[in-house]
């Protein structure tokens, strides 16, 4: 697993798509001892991006035939940087959340955080010293707490960076922030946001069902999984049940891919049509970008 990663810089609003334009060119880029002039960032910056192109799924690190590290575009991250590269849909936001809080090796404490912290209301302290405890007894090697403070306080202002903030260097919102999953109270509680449908984007919904059930190799799922389960709706997007049962009603009626939910004997369960993620992702955003073209 992995800590401190992104040199303390939370993830800036058109990073993605500079960082696509320049690795298109060249999939060293991340290597280049000129790339902060190329990119127009600060070298930190740049070594910042590399983290989060990687944890977000735009890109993948890969090595070549001289068994150097490249960086490829993701089926994915073209399919963004085709049809929504300045992430103005709140579906993009969705799903590059959702890569993020599955992505437990490259950005762990994100993944902790959704998917296994319970509580939904907690002080940055107590959120610091919860994720401490849990790295100490996951972790076999030591790891500093500088860097899990570092972690913990860049989670929250991935989130929350520009909603009342005092310093001028942190007004800037990230794409992500959009989808309001993380919210601050009464000055030092962060409270996990329950999430409409609509804030999420009934694409991205579907989108990261597919592919939890390609994963998975299964096309049948159960409403407690979705609600529960590591990397689905309950956890990922802070919804509950309602708001679940809401979204497969809307997907039973999806014009392309309708899915089956059965509702018997307190057993609720979900069929998806057999296809792939991203021919949906491609599918789905020609039509959306038409019609707001």
């Amino acid at each position: 697993m992995a800590y401190g990663q992104h040199q303390s810089f939370y993830l800036r609003d058109r990073w993605l798509s500079k960082a696509i334009k320049q690795l298109r060119e060249d999939s060293r880029f991340f290597y280049d001892k000129e790339a902060f002039e190329k990119i127009g960032l600060g070298k930190n910056m740049v070594q910042s991006l590399r983290f989060w192109v990687v944890a977000t799924n735009i890109v993948e690190e890969n090595t070549n035939e001289q068994r150097k590290k490249v960086h490829h575009i993701t089926s994915f991250g073209d399919v963004i940087d085709r049809y929504d590269r300045h992430i103005q849909f709140n579906d993009t936001a969705a799903m590059l959340h959702y890569h993020l809080t599955t992505n437990k090796e490259s950005s762990t404490v994100w993944y902790w955080f959704f998917n296994l912290l319970e509580e939904t209301a907690i002080s940055k302290e107590d959120l610091f010293s919860i994720f401490v405890k849990w790295v100490e007894e996951t972790e076999n090697k030591k790891i500093s707490h500088k860097s899990l403070k570092r972690d913990i306080d860049c989670l929250i202002k991935l989130y929350t960076a520009g909603e009342d903030a005092q310093d001028p260097e942190e007004v800037i919102q990230s794409p992500i922030n959009k989808i309001s999953l993380l919210s601050e109270k009464n000055g030092n509680v962060y409270k996990k946001t329950p999430n409409s449908i609509g804030e999420v984007g009934i694409i991205a919904l579907y989108y990261t069902l597919l592919v939890y059930c390609s994963q998975k190799e299964t096309y049948t799922v159960s409403v407690e999984e979705l609600i529960n389960q590591h990397g689905l709706w309950g956890r990922v997007y802070n919804m509950n049940r309602n708001l679940i049962i809401q979204a497969l009603h809307q997907l039973t009626s999806h014009a392309q891919y309708p899915i089956l939910f059965t509702r018997t004997n307190n057993l609720d369960t979900v069929k998806i049509p057999e296809i792939e993620p991203i021919s949906f992702l491609e599918s789905e955003y020609s039509r959306k970008v038409k019609v707001y073209s």
